[in-house]
């Protein structure tokens, strides 16, 4: 290292190399600057790197009357997790905690895997329908999502699935969340939702002549399919999320048309595919529904309209449906209030009930089910009503449980890291002080909450919640 010391020593080195510079070749030149610098790095030499001392992992275990054994659908009691960092390492019935472990005693509370909600739309919520189509733009929504994806975490949900929020917020809100930036949930995001021009992707209802300046989900036919889903990928996407049918929330006329056909169906999943994504399929109605399990979706999203030829091939190709069977209640009684057109509440109240008895039908016949509310649709944070209404209209609540842990958690992919309690899962863990298999609304009120290791919320043990 030079330092001011040594300077008038340089400028004399490099005057005598000038005044000679005629009579020396370049090379000599150079072996001389390198022999000065090498003597002058001996009179102060550079300190020797020393590698940072790495701390252990942080050791804790949690103490709880009964824990849910969600893969095998029983209960243990006087359960005991030993966590070490942000993954779990033991589980089981009174387990020793070694010494120096950090205890925390929630009681006689029941804990469960943190809970997955496979979709959501974390980015926004609506306030006003003309407010928020003409008044608000993507940054109003950016400003605000961390506060719902908060929300939603401090409600138990540690992992999410977001299908759909335009202008890549939620590729952000994840990329913030997993830099712990910002409190949120584990996601996978959809980015834009890929829709027919026209269709419920699409904006319907005003004049031609007033532009949206937004980036656009509409894709028609199969290249320009495989071009926009190719544009989501390189911006973020984990999952594709495909518009198959009509919808409620839009002003196009059916609640249920197909609006794409097989053959662009097929190239979606296709394209997906060779990029190592999967692809959700909102659909209402029965033919757009067929046609989206028989291209090779992984899920069907609402499933309002399904047939019984639908849930056939549902069950025989393993396509999971995640079916929004509470925000029924909320669009119908809010949704006149938050100015909404009086055609997107009639066709909420011509599908609410149906889809209910949908979901009920393909309980019964053993269609796999993926725990998936709509929050966004109605208040994050809300996510825990949909369990009443999936016991409800025909599961059991272990069936209810399994549906937003290991079943959410194979259908995103993410099996081997959360969706269970047991050794090299993350430690994303929740408690409720209640049994939930007496009454699940009990998840309408979660008391504790813990996302990799760190405590989230803590209303059992009222110890300090610490945060990234």
């Amino acid at each position: 290292m030079v330092t001011p010391g040594h300077k008038p020593v340089l400028q004399t080195a490099f005057h005598h190399l000038h005044s000679k510079v005629h009579f020396i070749d370049m090379k000599r030149i150079v072996c001389g600057l390198l022999l000065l610098f090498i003597n002058l790095s001996w009179l102060n030499p550079i300190p020797a790197q020393t590698p940072e001392k790495q701390e252990p992992p942080k050791r804790l275990a949690i103490r709880a009357g009964r824990l849910i054994e969600v893969k095998s659908g029983t209960v243990i009691n006087n359960a005991v997790i030993l966590i070490e960092g942000e993954k779990i390492v033991a589980v089981g019935p009174g387990l020793n905690v070694p010494p120096g472990t950090r205890v925390i005693d929630l009681g006689s509370a029941t804990v469960l895997p943190g809970l997955i909600d496979c979709h959501t739309h974390v980015t926004s919520q609506p306030a006003n329908y003309y407010e928020d189509l003409f008044r608000r733009t993507p940054i109003d929504y950016a400003v605000t999502a961390h506060v719902y994806a908060r929300r939603t975490l401090e409600a138990g949900f540690t992992t999410i699935r977001d299908v759909g929020a335009g202008e890549f917020i939620d590729v952000a809100l994840r990329n913030a969340i997993n830099a712990g930036t910002v409190v949120g949930p584990r996601m996978q995001v959809a980015t834009l939702t890929v829709g027919a021009t026209g269709g419920h992707g699409d904006t319907s209802g005003f004049s031609p002549y007033i532009k949206f300046g937004h980036f656009s989900g509409l894709a028609d036919g199969t290249d320009e399919v495989r071009k926009l889903i190719r544009f989501e990928i390189k911006n973020g996407a984990d999952v594709i999320k495909l518009i198959a049918t009509a919808g409620v929330l839009s002003e196009e006329e059916s609640v249920g048309a197909p609006q794409y056909s097989q053959e662009e169906m097929n190239a979606a999943v296709e394209e997906a595919a060779m990029w190592s994504r999967k692809v959700a399929a909102h659909a209402h109605g029965a033919e757009g529904i067929k046609r989206a399990v028989r291209a090779g979706v992984v899920s069907i999203e609402h499933g309002s309209l399904i047939d019984d030829e639908g849930i056939r091939l549902m069950k025989e190709r393993g396509t999971y449906l995640v079916a929004d069977i509470y925000n029924d209640d909320y669009i119908l009684s809010e949704y006149g209030r938050l100015g909404y057109p009086a055609k997107i509440i009639e066709k909420e109240r011509l599908v609410g009930r149906t889809q209910r008895e949908s979901f009920q039908r393909a309980v019964k016949a053993g269609v796999r089910i993926a725990f998936g509310s709509d929050a966004g649709v109605y208040p994050h944070g809300w996510n825990g009503k949909q369990f009443a209404h999936m016991v409800r209209w025909g599961m059991t609540p272990m069936q209810a449980v399994q549906a937003a842990t290991v079943n959410a958690a194979d259908l995103l992919g993410w099996s081997d890291r959360v969706g269970s309690i047991e050794p090299g899962r993350f430690a994303d863990i929740i408690a409720v002080s209640e049994d939930p298999m007496k009454d699940v609304t009990v998840f309408e009120r979660v008391s504790f909450v813990m996302k990799g290791g760190q405590i989230v919320k803590d209303e059992l043990t009222r110890s300090e919640v610490r945060l990234r």
